[in-house]
């Protein structure tokens, strides 16, 4: 496995900001958006990175490139997760018509399940096995806490212990060879 594996959410959104659910709508980042990910650039800019994927939607895309790291290589696996009929919606706007509804317990109507967002991630995992060095992935929400408890041996529903807001960075690593959270949901440098 790389050495690390640097996760950044990708920064601000007009939907993030709002609670509304985003996987497919490729929405740009807003200015506070491209702001959080400028942010990461001077802390990041000093690491050598094996491997930097992102996702191919524009937000993900454009919070490598204002990062430092415009040249990061697409990897459709990084998506997130397909809402269904959930793009677009509240929380709020969900339990209104299913009350006591959770992503992580009920997942999407319509959309992906938490267990093929599990094998998206499981075999990205298992190919960053064979690279030497740190890893930084750029992706989503929903997607990169399902990835998180996959890489800990988890069930996908476990993501939802996991808190993490927009721009932040998480590292993945392990500890003594079991696979562990280094640091989490780190906010940017200010």
């Amino acid at each position: 496995m790389a050495a690390h594996l640097y996760l950044l959410r990708h920064g601000a959104t007009e939907w993030s900001e709002l609670g509304r659910h985003t996987s497919h709508t490729d929405l740009p980042l807003v200015a506070l958006g491209e702001q959080q990910a400028i942010a990461w650039r001077p802390r990041l800019a000093s690491h050598a990175f094996a491997r930097v994927l992102t996702s191919p939607l524009q937000r993900a895309r454009r919070t490598a490139e204002l990062a430092g790291f415009g040249a990061a290589t697409v990897e459709p696996r990084l998506t997130e997760v397909d809402y269904g009929r959930d793009e677009g919606r509240t929380r709020d706007q969900i339990r209104a018509e299913r009350p006591g509804w959770d992503f992580f317990t009920h997942g999407a109507d319509g959309g992906e399940s938490l267990d093929h967002v599990a094998t998206r991630a499981r075999g990205l995992i298992d190919e960053l096995a064979s690279v030497t060095g740190d890893a930084l992935l750029v992706s989503h929400g929903h997607f990169l806490r399902i990835f998180t408890a996959t890489y800990l041996g988890a069930a996908p529903a476990w993501g939802g212990h996991l808190a993490i807001g927009a721009a932040s960075l998480s590292i993945l690593g392990d500890e003594h060879g079991v696979p562990a959270i280094a640091s989490w949901n780190l906010s940017g440098p200010t």
